[in-house]
């Protein structure tokens, strides 16, 4: 399989998108990042990799890179992921995250770009009525966030039925760890994924950890959910390009888990063993529309690609999340340095 067709990455410098640059450098593909720095950070961006400070909405922009770095897949990151703040402003995470979207698809079209893979989510689902959750249940998502990325993937569909493209949807479940080599990991201020808190909490960094609902059908009553490690997902990423390039006619969605749950008490008690401290846990209740359980089938990713999940550990997952949080404020730094440097 060619590794010289470059690579667009959109949201290049946020937490997964960041990953997935790393993991096309690594395998030798040309990389181009646009991202709008809204919640990315430029330090995320290695040397070396065209950077294009501006928004996916900005059609004469893309269309300048595509002709540029001869663009000849994309990779679609670019979007607001925290599912509260799509309830509470709808608008946004359908800007942001569908018609934005839709610019991006319609400027690939044109340009002539055959290929496309996008970030989408579990949130897709809803509350399934099944664990583990396979890809043809029904999609009834309970919040706009889980919406938008839904309305993104018919408009994929319905664009590789009309032009000769196609694309990979891949339906995270639960993102956490970091780079093992400490190159990225996940950044943003106020994040609100529980092993990001949790190692935050480790490090002094908050005052402990909630737990929201302890009454779930559950062995431990707290809510169960599959974590994957970032680089597995950066991983399963470039397979899927590959797919994508050795069969042109066709399209992909497909899982992207371990297939294997943890309680939010398992996830601290982890903390805990790697730090070989005690985080404060504060009973809350739960959060509205929190299933019991969501746990990946990923039978069809393992069927389809030759995926081998490297990092399906949730200790190591922890204890890269904890070793990226230690270094994470130099970065930050340099970050602020740099953006006051380039206004």
């Amino acid at each position: 399989m060619s590794t010289n067709l470059p690579v667009l990455v959109t949201g290049g410098a946020g937490y997964i998108g960041s990953h997935a640059v790393l993991a096309l450098r690594d395998r030798g593909t040309p990389v181009a990042v646009i991202d709008n720095l809204s919640t990315g950070f430029r330090f995320a961006i290695p040397q070396g990799v065209a950077f294009y400070q501006g928004d996916i909405a900005d059609a004469d922009l893309l269309a300048r890179i595509f002709a540029e770095q001869k663009i000849g897949a994309v990779m679609h990151f670019a979007g607001s992921i925290i599912v509260p703040e799509s309830v509470e402003n709808p608008l946004k995470y359908y800007h942001n995250n569908t018609a934005k979207s839709r610019v991006l698809i319609e400027a690939v079209v044109k340009a002539g770009v055959r290929h496309m893979i996008f970030s989408s989510t579990a949130a897709t689902y809803g509350i399934p009525a099944t664990s583990p959750v396979h890809e043809d249940v029904p999609k009834q998502p309970i919040n706009p966030y889980g919406w938008s990325k839904l309305m993104t993937e018919q408009m994929l569909a319905d664009t590789a039925a009309a032009h000769a493209f196609n694309y990979c949807a891949l339906r995270y479940f639960n993102v956490a760890g970091a780079d093992p080599a400490g190159r990225s990991g996940q950044s943003t201020a106020g994040a609100t994924h529980l092993i990001k808190v949790a190692v935050e909490a480790a490090l002094g960094k908050r005052d402990g950890v909630a737990v929201f609902g302890t009454d779930y059908a559950t062995p431990d009553g707290t809510g169960v959910r599959d974590y994957i490690h970032v680089s597995d997902l950066a991983a399963a990423h470039v397979l899927a390009l590959d797919a994508l390039l050795e069969q042109p006619e066709r399209s992909l969605t497909m899982n992207c888990g371990y297939g294997r749950g943890f309680s939010v008490l398992e996830v601290l008690d982890a903390v805990d063993r790697v730090t070989g401290g005690k985080l404060t846990r504060s009973m809350q209740p739960r959060r509205a529309g929190d299933p019991d359980s969501l746990v990946s089938d990923p039978s069809r990713i393992k069927a389809t690609l030759p995926w081998v999940p490297r990092f399906a550990d949730l200790d190591v997952i922890v204890a890269h999340a904890l070793a990226w949080e230690e270094k994470l404020g130099d970065l930050r730094a340099r970050d602020r340095e740099q953006q006051r440097d380039a206004a």
